[in-house]
């Protein structure tokens, strides 16, 4: 699992930078880029919260939604012979490859524990 910070329903990723010696992340799920650092953990959990609060505020004061949109559909790069799998699956049993899809994502965040055990597998 990646290192994730969470403040008021927001989530960063946290990485660490070894030529500068600080600790980084960015806000995702946000119409914008915004970032923070810390040269400590302490200092980096503090700097992602004045993030989060200034961004907020600042989307107040522009009259803007903060969280990103999604439209409901992306694409997905996945290996020839398991998209062959996938749509025989989906077809011998009378559903569309989207609705496979659709079930087989709903079902990993239905069950993310199992998940995370098992994402070290692919």
């Amino acid at each position: 699992m990646n290192d994730i910070l969470d403040y008021k329903g927001y989530y960063a990723t946290v990485h660490y930078s070894a030529s500068d010696d600080i600790f980084f992340g960015k806000i995702l799920g946000i119409n914008d880029l915004v970032s923070f650092e810390g040269a400590s953990v302490k200092e980096l959990k503090k700097s992602f919260k004045e993030a989060v609060e200034d961004y907020l505020e600042t989307c107040i004061e522009l009259g803007k939604e903060p969280e990103k949109t999604y439209k409901g559909s992306f694409n997905v790069r996945i290996p020839s012979e398991m998209h062959k799998q996938a749509a025989l699956f989906a077809s011998i049993r009378n559903i569309s490859l989207n609705d496979f899809v659709k079930t087989a994502i709903g079902y990993t965040l239905k069950h993310k524990a199992e998940f995370d055990n098992l994402a070290e597998l692919y």
